[in-house]
């Protein structure tokens, strides 16, 4: 009989948002594959668990794979954890599960905690559709050309940022996404610094620029998807005509053309053209 790979959620700060079930499979398991050793032992310290444990991280990943296929295949029973939250969102284990499932071997999930479902829930944006980002780059040049890929996108977004960007980030959003974009700052989740920043982009900017307590932590940062202005000036007709160009011109050219025969103005155009080719 061959093994099981559960992966496991793990709380994003707070010990005591581990599930019963996660608890009872921690202890059941031949070997905890940890994304770092030293950080999980005191998740299994605080409820008296005892395993075997393995370093599973990006730097390491890839030669682990063969070691743990081979005892999964010998019938061992593994689990993945990260350091915190669900694995794989943002955290390493996918080779991992990838080369399981090419395998045929079994994988079981084990729901729980993620920072990004925990923020969205109470972060009083649409949560019926959102799409995930992750972390942004690093560099300012790479991380503002993937907000202006997100510019004209009309699902939630959402974001990680860590201490060392959070002041920068926001400054690329404003300058991106505009003043007035709504956005939810949702810092240290489940810890006892939690704390939310709700309002504009520029609004939440200015506090966090000017509070340094802020700009400490982990954060996961809720944004509003883009609206067309509600005051624009496209009428039925003037849609209509641009959803047609788009079909056979690029989006540069369709607005030019659209705006001499509507008269409508540019801008308009040109925002309510990029919203379509992102629905």
């Amino acid at each position: 009989m061959t093994g099981i790979l559960y992966v496991i959620a793990t709380p994003i700060g707070n010990l005591k948002d581990i599930t019963l079930r996660a608890l009872d499979i921690l202890r059941e398991v031949d070997l905890i594959a940890a994304e770092d050793t030293r950080h999980s032992k005191r998740l299994l310290q605080e409820y008296n668990i005892e395993k075997n444990m393995i370093s599973l991280h990006e730097h390491n990943e890839r030669e682990q794979i063969a070691h743990l296929l081979q005892l999964l295949q010998s019938g061992r029973k593994i689990a993945l954890i990260s350091d915190a939250g669900t694995p794989l969102i943002s955290d390493p284990g996918f080779p991992l599960i990838r080369a399981v499932r090419e395998a045929g071997l079994k994988i079981m999930p084990v729901p729980g905690a993620c920072a990004a479902i925990a923020a969205l829930s109470v972060a009083g944006l649409p949560a019926d559709h959102f799409i995930f980002e992750g972390f942004l780059p690093a560099k300012t040049m790479a991380r503002c050309h993937r907000l202006q890929t997100l510019q004209y996108e009309h699902r939630t977004i959402i974001f990680y940022e860590s201490v060392h960007r959070i002041v920068e980030c926001l400054q690329d959003m404003l300058t991106t996404f505009g003043a007035t974009r709504r956005i939810v700052l949702a810092r240290e989740l489940t810890k006892t610094y939690e704390t939310f920043i709700d309002g504009n982009i520029e609004q939440v900017l200015h506090q966090v620029m000017h509070d340094s307590h802020q700009q400490k932590g982990e954060f996961v940062l809720v944004v509003e998807g883009y609206h067309v202005p509600a005051d624009d000036a496209l009428t039925p007709e003037a849609k209509r005509i641009i959803k047609l160009l788009l079909d056979d011109l690029p989006v540069k050219q369709a607005v030019q053309l659209a705006a001499k025969i509507t008269e409508c103005r540019k801008n308009f155009l040109y925002d309510y053209a990029l919203s379509l080719q992102n629905q």
